[in-house]
């Protein structure tokens, strides 16, 4: 089986060709485009496409990828908002993704992101690069003692429960399945009192019709004065215009991004000799208590190795008609 790999950086192929030896069926070729109905017609005469978060898999896309043969979508990723999932049906497209590769490499981000903010570690490394050792501006809180409030307790969010717990704090959490594993130490409540309660907000939760823009300005203003904000998840969770509000109103401690409305074009890009025309993420790093990150989450040594090979198991599966978990289509 062929596969025609989009988006390939080096780290991919490292990853892949570690595992790939497992399975002797499948072949790949790795290119740099993203997927997108420009370059889908690349796909003829291969079997699958492994693609990421930032490619277009809309209905025009998976059309092409139609017409070239392919049976399977292969996102190399938890995420498949950007999958156009009735279309990929209506064609007989398999569409599969990995949910669980490395939890805790998500949620340690998270936690690194929250104390990042809290202590403004970004701020106190370059004072001190410039022989700058005063205090000023790098207040923070305990984390020890405060509430921390999780949004979606799924596999990442369960891990971040147990880190949370791991520092002292007490743990809330919101969902619409509560998860049992968790039931010794958090507290399920409803949206609202996690707002109002939590000192910490960390969201870990799909990107669907239900969860789009849930972090706007209304929600905002029923969080705690202070409060530190953190997105590992989907940036259209938040509705970034109204987040800019909200710290215009001096409601946040700290935000940490891993993920913005804006990454689609810039994620994994070298932009720093580009005239951004209209950014809102640089608005964002106009404020002194904001942190954001390129998206790496799930770049740890341990993640790849296990999106590698869930992916290529998920072919596998694919060829054999089999269905699991990982399913999208």
């Amino acid at each position: 089986m062929k596969v025609l790999f989009y988006a390939a950086k080096v780290y991919d192929k490292k990853s892949f060709g570690n595992v790939l030896g497992q399975f002797p069926e499948i072949t790949i070729d790795y290119i740099d485009p993203e997927l997108e109905p420009r370059t889908a017609v690349l796909a003829k005469g291969y079997d699958a496409v492994c693609a990421f978060v930032s490619a277009d898999v809309g209905a025009e896309t998976l059309t092409i990828l139609k017409d070239c043969g392919v049976m399977a979508v292969l996102m190399r990723c938890a995420g498949f908002n950007n999958v156009d999932v009735e279309k990929a049906k209506e064609l007989g497209i398999i569409v599969k993704r990995v949910p669980g590769y490395s939890p805790e490499s998500v949620a340690e981000l998270a936690m690194a992101l929250a104390l990042a903010v809290n202590r403004r570690l970004y701020k106190a490394y370059n004072k001190v690069r410039e022989n700058d050792y005063t205090l000023k501006g790098l207040r923070g809180v305990n984390f020890y003692g405060k509430t921390a409030g999780i949004v979606g307790t799924g596999k990442i969010g369960a891990a971040m429960c147990r880190i949370c717990r791991g520092f002292g704090m007490r743990v809330i959490a919101y969902d619409v399945y509560q998860n049992p594993a968790l039931s010794d130490f958090v507290e399920y409540v409803t949206m609202d009192e996690l707002l109002a309660q939590s000192d910490l907000i960390s969201l870990h939760c799909p990107l669907m019709d239900s969860t789009y823009h849930m972090i706007n300005i209304e929600s905002i203003k029923k969080m705690k004065d202070g409060v530190i904000l953190v997105n590992t998840s989907r940036g259209a969770l938040v509705n970034t215009q109204e987040l800019i509000e909200g710290i215009r109103l001096n409601k946040f401690l700290g935000v940490g991004l891993d993920v913005y409305e804006e990454e689609t074009g810039n994620v994994y890009e070298d932009r720093s000799d580009d005239i951004m025309e209209h950014s809102v993420t640089a608005r964002l790093l106009a404020f002194p208590n904001v942190m954001i990150t390129s998206h790496q989450g799930f770049y740890t040594l341990e993640a790849l190795a296990a999106i590698a090979e869930t992916t290529l198991q998920n072919l596998m599966d694919a060829k054999e008609g089999k269905r699991t978990p990982n399913d999208v289509a």
